[in-house]
């Protein structure tokens, strides 16, 4: 049996989501006067009813009435029509030696969704876990201690990969191995940073080779 369970955030970890997810708020909101960057920079990883609070604030009036489900909806039209996976995450899927599960802030429909969109749910039949289902959201460790219970493993046994601040804190609170995937430059967070998903094996290899000393 494997020593390890890598589990993989979603959204700008495996899909290349962010700038779509932050674009919905733009087309939805366009006195909205920041870039879908700047956006990213700012709510990445966020729960959303936060992310609502803080452009509420940004905006200085409230929402309309059921925002949240014209914002899901408009955030589905855009995947349909736009979204692709994060640069070799299909290759890297298909070599990885590793047993691994998906843990995201996301509802379950939107999991659903991105990976049939995207190519990528023939990897993960059964095996994602949504903070919606758990009643967790990061930084809280709830979600990742949960998906290594229902996966059989220890945390200490479990590496996750993230891209966001929020989910590494909530992978370092769980006790768990923290990788930070970081495309472009960044700056360390407490947590090995790699560029390219092609990299991600051979980093696996060397975490499970310390782990058995």
């Amino acid at each position: 049996m494997s020593q390890l369970l890598v589990i993989f955030d979603l959204d700008g970890t495996l899909v290349d989501s962010e700038l779509l997810c932050n674009q919905a708020f733009l087309d939805l909101l366009p006195s909205l006067c920041e870039t879908t960057e700047e956006l990213v920079d700012q709510f990445r990883g966020k729960k959303l009813s936060e992310i609502l609070l803080e452009i509420e604030h940004k905006l200085s009036y409230s929402l309309p009435d059921g925002f949240e489900i014209t914002y899901r909806r408009r955030v589905a039209e855009l995947f349909a029509s736009h979204l692709t996976p994060v640069e070799g995450v299909p290759e890297m899927l298909q070599t990885i030696e590793y047993p691994y599960c998906i843990a995201s802030s996301g509802p379950p429909e939107k999991i659903e969704h991105a990976l049939t969109v995207t190519g990528l749910a023939q990897f993960f039949c059964g095996r994602c876990f949504s903070s919606y289902t758990v009643g967790s959201w990061k930084p809280d460790p709830g979600l990742f201690l949960h998906a290594a219970a229902a996966m059989g493993f220890a945390p200490s046994s479990c590496v996750v990969v993230e891209d966001s601040p929020t989910g590494l804190e909530a992978a370092k609170a769980a006790g768990m191995h923290r990788l930070h995937y970081a495309p472009g430059l960044d700056t360390a967070r407490n947590a090995v940073q790699f560029r390219h998903m092609s990299d991600l094996p051979a980093i696996l290899h060397s975490i499970e080779i310390a782990s058995a000393h």
